[in-house]
C-alpha cells in the first residue's frame, strides 16, 4: 500500500508539472460598440483561414455554426434593440448561423449555456428569432474571422461578420430619439441649468428636429449662462436652419468674437465661413 501511494503521488506530481498553458489557435476577442444611448458587447473567438476553404467545407452549408470558435459567441446589449423588425430586449444571447451559398440564417438564441454550437443540445424553440441575410463576396481575404460595426449613427448600426471572402451585414436599430426626449423632459422638469438647456437645444439641432423649440432652449441657455461662444454657435446654426439668416449672422458674429477672445481659432474659422455663406443666402 505504501508503494502504491508513492507511485500515485509521483504520477500526479508529474502530471502537474507537465501541464502547459497552450496559446489559443482561435484567440478570444471582446469588443464594445457604443451608439446613441446604447452599448453592444461581443465576446467571440477568431479562427484563421490557414489556406483552407472555409464555407461549404470547413464550415458546412446548412449546418449550425457557432459564429467563431470554442465557446458560443455572446451578444450583449444594455437597451432594447430592433433587428429587421424583430424585438431584441436588453440582455445576453448566443449568436449562431446557418451558412448557405447565397444567404445566411442568423440566430439570436436565448440559451447561452451551450459549448460551441450545442449540437444535440441545441433546441430551435429556444431561439429568440432568426433572420435571413444575403452574403457579400469580397475581393480581399479576411484571414481571421472578424465581427465589427459600421455605419454607426445615434439610431442604429450595421454588425458585420467577415471571414475568408464572405461578409454578412446585420442591421440593428434603436429608438434613441424617444429616449432623448424623455431625458430632456425629465431634466427640464427638475432644476435645469444653462448647460441643460444648451444640451437639449444642441441635440435637437443635430437631429434637425423641432428647431423652434431648440431655438427657445438656446435662448434660455444664453439668458441663464451669459455669453458663451458655443451657445451662440449652435444658436446661429438653428436660426440658419429656420431660414433666419440675418439673425444667424448676428449670433455667429458674437460666437466668433467670444471664440477669438478665448483663442478658439477653429470656431473663429467655422463662424467666418458660415457668415460668408449666409450673407449670400439672405439676399
Amino acid at each position: 500500500m505504501k508503494y502504491l501511494l508513492l507511485l500515485l503521488f509521483a504520477l500526479s506530481s508529474f502530471k502537474g508539472l507537465s501541464q502547459l498553458e497552450h496559446p489559443k489557435a482561435s484567440p478570444l476577442a471582446v469588443i464594445e460598440q457604443h451608439f446613441g444611448l446604447s452599448k453592444i458587447t461581443i465576446s467571440y473567438s477568431r479562427p484563421a483561414v490557414h489556406g483552407r476553404k472555409i464555407f461549404g467545407e470547413l464550415v458546412p452549408y446548412d449546418r449550425i455554426w457557432r459564429v467563431g470558435a470554442n465557446e458560443s459567441t455572446k451578444f450583449s446589449c444594455d437597451s432594447d434593440l430592433q433587428v429587421m423588425g424583430h424585438s431584441l430586449p436588453a440582455g445576453t444571447y448566443a449568436i449562431y448561423a446557418f451558412p448557405r451559398e447565397e444567404q445566411w440564417e442568423i440566430v439570436f438564441h436565448k440559451n447561452i449555456g451551450h459549448w460551441g454550437d450545442g449540437r444535440d443540445n441545441y433546441k430551435p424553440e429556444e431561439d429568440l428569432f432568426r433572420v435571413s441575410l444575403p452574403v457579400e463576396e469580397t475581393s480581399e481575404l479576411q484571414e481571421n474571422f472578424l465581427i465589427t460595426f459600421d455605419q454607426i449613427s445615434h439610431n442604429g448600426l450595421q454588425m458585420l461578420l467577415h471571414w475568408e471572402h464572405s461578409r454578412v451585414s446585420i442591421p440593428i436599430k434603436t429608438d434613441t430619439h424617444s429616449r432623448m426626449l424623455r431625458q430632456i423632459d425629465a431634466a427640464l422638469g427638475g432644476n435645469p441649468t444653462a448647460q441643460t438647456y444648451y444640451e437639449a437645444g444642441r441635440y435637437l439641432q443635430e437631429q434637425q428636429k423641432d428647431l423652434s423649440t431648440a431655438l427657445q432652449y438656446l435662448e434660455n441657455a444664453i439668458e441663464m449662462g451669459g455669453d458663451t461662444y458655443y451657445f451662440y454657435r449652435v444658436k446661429s446654426l438653428v436660426q440658419a436652419a429656420l431660414g433666419k439668416y440675418s439673425q444667424a449672422i448676428i449670433s455667429a458674429k458674437r460666437s466668433m468674437e467670444l471664440a477669438a477672445a478665448e483663442g478658439k481659432d477653429e470656431f473663429v474659422r467655422m463662424n467666418r465661413a458660415n457668415i460668408a455663406n449666409w450673407e449670400k443666402l439672405r439676399h
